[in-house]
């Protein structure tokens, strides 16, 4: 494989490439009409337009990025996240043009994009499963009955889901009917599939995912956790690796069913095994996400492992040089996700150009991004500038380092989140790991000093905004 098109754009495109040049690949780069002077551009080889800037008209256009990958001779495509990588549809055409996918098959992808299906085939392997449906509710009378023998709080939740869309908390009997159409109506919008299911809500959720990758030939390992609990809106703000919460024993037995989990679907290549872990620190099966994750980097840190080099190696069919015994986690890695948000406003998009723009250095610091001084935020995409990872010798060493490489991260011309990360690093339950999934909620009054705002008309402005939609790709 000697040549990849990148079909995505901003920091993922960036660091796929840059591994790509480290193992000697050509690039080929795509953008929109919004993203003609990217640094994703500038970094490739070569770099063609697919369409306007809306990404239903380019990086979601299959005909057009399928018609550059052949006109460029293409070899290999990497769908880096959110987009295309997921669909099942463009993997298997992808390899009907005889090119090849860099990620799982698309009966992987199909398998493990539906929640429904996905539980089906994880159930066989007696892993620990959330209580709830095995299949769709077909009707609000049989959502309350079920919801009764559960037992309240629910989540009423879309197969076809992601991001948070199609997830709804109903916290007794009486708003179970609201709340189901709510549910069935945002997943018909957001995946064109109204299919829903009810889980069980665990309170005080931890968010622990296990990275796995597994080779053509049978051979599969994992990397380790991390801890994803600190988001707004189902989405990931901070995330760290190794989990404070979780010991040796623990790990390797999530770790273990994490494999199991990718074999339930002959998975290959990177992906990664959610868990929602309760007060007791008992985990339960979520989902399994079959791409790249944002933020790998942290895992990267900790293993030594360059993973995207390690899914084009799996793609050109190689098998894994290592094995479970050789990794080692090392030392503490957290990264905070960069916005262009203004948190202290329910994190608004915030809109304009960098007119300054200047990156921490030092040791243990890394910056994967994709803008430069001097360009536009375009609002038609996620958010993201930047991905900002800390690497210290333990976690203590991590934070320190982080705070000071936020206060090192010059940023003009639009908000940002880098004041929320600060607020996090500095909070005592952060600090001794006590926190859940529920931290920004908890904690935002206290993070805009008094200034009153109640989350339920947050989540209801939030929700009609623009980005809302992109957001639901990551």
């Amino acid at each position: 494989m000697k040549k990849i098109l990148v079909a995505n754009r901003g920091e993922i495109a960036v660091r796929v490439m840059n591994t790509a040049k480290k193992m000697g690949i050509k690039t080929v780069a795509i953008y929109s009409d919004a993203d003609q002077n990217a640094l994703h551009v500038q970094t490739a080889d070569e770099a063609y337009r697919v369409g306007p800037a809306p990404s239903l008209e380019s990086y979601l256009n299959v005909e057009e990025i399928i018609r550059v990958a052949k006109v460029t001779n293409t070899e290999g495509i990497h769908p880096g996240y959110g987009f295309l990588s997921e669909n099942a549809d463009f993997a298997k055409r992808v390899t009907d043009e005889g090119m090849t996918f860099i990620g799982p098959s698309p009966y992987s992808i199909s398998i493990m994009g539906s929640k429904l299906d996905a539980k089906a085939a994880v159930s066989k392997y007696n892993i620990p499963m959330v209580p709830g449906t095995e299949g769709a509710i077909e009707s609000t009378e049989e959502g309350r009955r079920i919801a009764k023998e559960i037992g309240y709080p629910i989540l009423i939740k879309a197969s076809a889901g992601g991001g948070g869309k199609g997830m709804r908390l109903v916290e007794n009997d009486q708003d179970f009917v609201e709340q189901y159409k709510r549910a069935k109506s945002e997943a018909m919008s957001s995946f064109g599939n109204d299919v829903v299911f009810i889980e069980k809500f665990i309170t005080s959720p931890r968010h622990i995912e296990i990275q796995v990758l597994m080779d053509n030939h049978g051979n599969g390992v994992y990397l380790f956790e991390r801890d994803c609990s600190i988001q707004r809106r189902h989405q990931k703000v901070i995330e760290e690796a190794p989990s404070i919460k979780i010991d040796n024993d623990k790990r390797k037995k999530m770790g273990e069913d994490a494999i199991k989990v990718a074999q339930s679907c002959n998975y290959s290549g990177a992906g990664t095994v959610e868990y929602i872990v309760d007060a007791d620190n008992n985990y339960f099966f979520l989902e399994m996400n079959t791409r790249l994750q944002v933020e790998h980097p942290v895992t990267e840190m900790i293993t030594g492992i360059d993973l995207v080099e390690q899914q084009i190696k799996v793609a050109r069919n190689e098998k894994l040089s290592f094995n479970q015994s050789d990794l080692k986690s090392c030392g503490h890695a957290i990264e905070l996700r960069v916005y262009a948000e203004d948190a202290k406003n329910g994190f608004k998009p915030s809109i304009g150009k960098l007119e300054r723009y200047i990156i921490p250095q030092g040791e243990g610091i890394r910056v994967d991004h994709g803008f430069i001084e001097g360009q536009e935020i375009p609002i038609y995409y996620d958010p993201m500038i930047a991905k900002l990872i800390i690497y210290g010798h333990d976690r203590s060493d991590a934070i320190e380092k982080l705070k000071k490489a936020i206060s090192d991260y010059k940023i003009e011309g639009v908000e940002t989140t880098l004041d929320f990360g600060t607020f996090v690093l500095n909070h005592p339950d952060f600090i001794s790991g006590n926190y859940d999934t529920k931290f920004v909620d908890n904690y935002f009054e206290d993070f805009v000093d008094g200034k009153k705002m109640e989350l339920r008309t947050l989540a209801g402005l939030i929700a009609t905004h623009h980005w809302e939609n992109e957001l639901s790709k990551i």
